[in-house]
């Protein structure tokens, strides 16, 4: 089964942090992948600018409208992801709960498993 790791990040949270926090997390983040490549569990990771630098695309009138900036103004954003493929949700939620952010208030890590992927409704 597939799933969505989605890393929610709040900019005044992480500001908050000291330099050896924040080592910490890039440190876990690191270790953590390296889990998911041995056990075989990872599709891929990425990691996402500040949605400052991102740009919403329209179309009205048949016609693109590009929007700079984000599309909603909050307080957090989807920072990041890991894609993953493992035996169940229990196993995902598992997975989720090792990932440095999660052990920060104030962030969230949010599990959602993949319902529709390259052209084919997932089992």
């Amino acid at each position: 089964m597939k799933f969505l790791i989605g890393l929610h990040i709040n900019p005044a949270v992480l500001d908050a942090l000291t330099d050896d926090e924040k080592a910490a997390i890039g440190a876990g983040h690191g270790a953590f992948i390296e889990e998911l490549k041995e056990s075989g569990e990872l599709i891929t990771t990425q990691a996402l600018v500040d949605p400052s630098q991102a740009a919403v695309v329209t179309v009205r009138n048949g016609r693109p409208v590009v929007t700079d900036g984000p599309f909603l103004e909050a307080k957090e954003y989807l920072g990041g992801f890991y894609l993953i493929d493992c035996e169940n949700r229990d196993r995902a939620l598992e997975l989720a709960a090792r990932i440095p952010d999660a052990a920060i208030e104030g962030l969230g890590v949010e599990v959602r498993q993949v319902m529709f992927a390259d052209g084919q409704l997932e089992a």
